[in-house]
């Protein structure tokens, strides 16, 4: 007696159409859930997938509806081309920003990039692999990102809105979030204070400009601007320099970012200075980490899931070709230890 061969698997939408008495089209529209398939039709033929673990090609789908459903989501590093991915901040947002994409159905397609060529962005919206384009960051590359932006729609950016610019953008009013954070110094008392930071980015020189008005506002000092890199092999190292070549001379530090601000704490307790004390502290984005590092930092919070939020909701309307202005959130200061 000889066992009975098993059916054989349906490999195409022709075999499944044959199996349910289909046209190949109505088992295309089913699997996709299109109503215009009756329900229970629809059921019946995808059930007749599942038993046979058939899924549509999804290549020859994109290319019938042009679309690819998946996200670029890109970290462009020109102006700090150590910094990496797994930097707080990256992740934090990149969290939010995945999480809302797959929510909606799309898939997330990461590149960080080092911009050695005029053309990346053009590279990158040009591949015929993505439906949008998000940019954690606008780096150095403001000039590169208008030029996009005038052509490609699909884009929307976190970083900074100044007047006139074209490109949408999402992020915290940085010059206000500045200006906050070196009120909240002088409130402190303090009367020389230092920015730990660089100011080669948009966002960055946005609260650099906004510390000094503060300052300008008081009838005090300009503070003086530490270049701080924000590559996390050089950056301990930097703000240590930094640390003991102004002891004495400065009162007050305002960083950057809530990392530099973490690595200032660790370089004064390693001197033996207390925070708020001998030195307060107010950092900048209000991660995760702000309130459980000791001092609990003293900082400026951009509202990071909001954000993520609103960059998603920009990218489809504009993915439907719909207008989608830039997005600019208030600043708030969080009241902790460390200043």
């Amino acid at each position: 007696m000889t066992d009975t061969p098993p059916p054989a698997r349906a490999r195409t939408l022709n075999d499944i159409a044959k199996l349910a008495g289909v046209h190949p089209g109505t088992v295309s529209r089913a699997l996709a859930d299109n109503p215009l398939v009756n329900a229970e039709t629809r059921a019946r033929i995808q059930a007749l997938a599942g038993e046979h673990g058939f899924r549509p090609n999804q290549m020859a789908s994109r290319l019938r509806t042009q679309r690819t459903n998946v996200i670029g989501v890109v970290v462009p590093l020109g102006h700090e081309q150590r910094q990496h991915l797994s930097d707080p901040f990256f992740m934090t947002l990149l969290g939010h920003l995945a999480d809302g994409l797959t929510e909606n159905g799309y898939d997330l397609m990461l590149s960080r990039v080092i911009p050695n060529a005029d053309d990346w962005l053009e590279r990158i919206v040009d591949s015929g692999m993505l439906d949008g384009v998000l940019l954690i960051g606008q780096s150095d590359q403001v000039a590169v990102i208008e030029r996009v932006a005038e052509r490609y729609r699909p884009l929307v950016v976190w970083g900074s809105h100044l007047d006139g610019q074209r490109h949408c953008a999402v992020g915290v009013d940085n010059r206000l979030g500045g200006l906050l954070a070196g009120r909240r110094l002088i409130a402190r008392g303090c009367r020389r204070v230092a920015f730990f930071g660089e100011t080669r980015t948009l966002e960055l020189s946005e609260r650099y400009e906004g510390v000094r008005q503060a300052l300008r506002e008081a009838g005090l000092a300009e503070p003086t601007l530490c270049a701080t890199h924000l590559a996390s092999d050089v950056m301990a190292d930097e703000i240590a320099a930094h640390v003991d070549r102004l002891a004495g001379e400065i009162d007050g530090i305002a960083a950057a970012s809530d990392v530099i601000a973490m690595h200032s704490l660790r370089a004064l307790a390693d001197r033996g200075v207390a925070v708020p004390q001998g030195m307060p502290v107010v950092g900048f984005d209000d991660l995760p980490f702000a309130s459980t590092v000791i001092p609990r930092l003293t900082t400026i919070r951009q509202d990071i899931p909001t954000g993520a939020a609103a960059m998603i909701r920009a990218l489809f309307a504009r993915m439907e070709g719909r207008d989608a202005p830039s997005v600019v959130m208030p600043p708030v200061l969080v009241e902790r230890d460390s200043g």
